[in-house]
């Protein structure tokens, strides 16, 4: 049977009617991934999963990435970590995910080899804020000009977890959980501005509002004014989706096509937690 797939209004994105915890080992891997890479974006709303149940979901368009960060991977299940703004005796209880500023990215940019997909599903969902906002940079760079994309064509950025970790921690008063992971001491890499997707063939941008050290070669300032122009671009209305969670949402997104990032949340007022896990 065809997949119970409802496309989203926007274009960008679809919602799949699916029990992944029942039928999981029924649903066919090609057709999911198919929908993934021709969609950029799957939401599977009404979840009920254990952390095996995620890893099995996750399995079924890859090979789970188990280089995590060990400081909040979830014990006895490699590749699953923990998202949240819970805060025990003075520590967070997985990667910070609170009332800072949004951070445009795409996962595990800082790593050599990029991430080419992740999962994300909701188990404590606060009542106002904490909406994930995905911005698809695919169809981003598409709509740039035909000199903007000359200009970028060849171009490279260093991709930091150090830089991150400082911006971050100026921008919650030291509160950042990836300042403080097992990953810090992660070189940084070369990354192109623009990728072309190993399976589609379709260019995207590889931007960062934080991750991003420079452009190779390029002047500081220079810099800094290209990547904010992009950014401003594929982070505009045209190309958002902003996911308002719901407990038992599962989302997942093609990681070499879109960008994303977490809204804040009042931490004082409302709980969030969610696992992720990773193709790699």
């Amino acid at each position: 049977m065809p997949l119970p797939l409802r496309p989203l209004a926007h274009g960008f994105g679809a919602e799949i009617g699916v029990d992944l915890a029942s039928t999981a080992a029924r649903v066919s891997s090609a057709e999911l991934t198919d929908a993934l890479h021709r969609h950029r974006l799957l939401i599977f709303p009404g979840q009920h999963l254990n952390h095996a149940d995620l890893l099995t979901a996750a399995a079924l368009f890859g090979t789970v990435d188990t280089d995590v960060d060990r400081t909040y991977a979830v014990p006895g299940f490699p590749g699953i970590t923990t998202i949240s703004n819970i805060v025990e005796d003075g520590a967070p209880v997985g990667i910070y995910d609170g009332d800072d500023e949004e951070e445009w990215h795409a996962d595990g940019s800082f790593k050599p080899n990029l991430t080419p997909a992740t999962l994300l599903y909701s188990v404590i969902t606060p009542q106002a804020g904490g909406q994930t906002r995905f911005a698809d940079a695919t169809r981003a760079y598409a709509d740039l000009p035909a000199e903007l994309k000359q200009r970028i064509e060849g171009l490279s950025a260093m991709h930091s977890i150090r830089h991150l970790g400082d911006l971050q921690n100026q921008a919650s008063g030291g509160q950042s959980s990836i300042a403080a992971g097992s990953l810090t001491a992660m070189p940084d890499v070369e990354h192109p501005l623009v990728l072309t997707h190993p399976v589609t063939g379709a260019r995207s941008l590889l931007l960062g509002s934080m991750v991003i050290s420079g452009i190779t070669g390029m002047d500081p300032g220079d810099s800094t004014r290209l990547i904010s122009e992009l950014l401003e671009h594929t982070t505009s209305p045209p190309y958002l989706h902003t996911h308002q969670w719901q407990q038992g949402d599962l989302v997942m997104w093609d990681n070499l096509a879109t960008l994303h990032t977490a809204s804040p949340c009042d931490s004082s007022r409302h709980r969030r937690l969610l696992y992720r896990a990773a193709i790699r």
